[in-house]
């Protein structure tokens, strides 16, 4: 099996999350400017096995497209065209910032490492990845 790829991308970073190879386990990976983001990819598939990306999806509360999607769409439209091998799902991101800030206070991170918005995005992916594997073995 290859490795899940998890992007919460937003206009100014990218937080990247992975997957063992069994996906078992979700590991924060990176943030990367969102310019450099195809670059990245590129190069880590041509490194690693890569069987899926998984993209977060910016909803409201009520479940309606947030204003957000005007640039995560354009995203995933250029990430299925560059990768037309590997499949992309997909995934509500509403409350993984705000968990993934809870999680940082309560690792006991010092006041600045806190404030640090690309820690942030590279934790929110991996709670995106953390519950999509979840649902996965829910499924079978």
């Amino acid at each position: 099996m290859g490795r899940i790829v998890a992007i919460d991308y937003g206009q100014k970073r990218v937080g990247i999350a992975v997957s063992d190879e069994l996906r078992i386990i979700a590991t924060g990976l990176q943030t990367v400017h969102s310019k450099d983001i195809f670059s990245f990819l590129d190069q880590y598939t041509k490194q690693e096995n890569v069987d899926l990306f998984v993209v977060g999806e910016p909803r409201q509360l009520n479940n309606t497209a947030s204003d957000a999607q005007r640039f995560t769409e354009p995203f995933v439209k250029k990430l299925k065209k560059t990768f037309p091998a590997i499949p992309v799902e997909r995934v509500d991101e509403r409350f993984t910032s705000m968990m993934a800030q809870k999680t940082i206070l309560e690792a006991g991170l010092k006041k600045k490492d806190r404030q640090n918005k690309g820690l942030v995005d590279k934790v929110s992916a991996t709670i995106m990845l953390q519950s999509f594997m979840y649902s996965m073995k829910t499924k079978l």
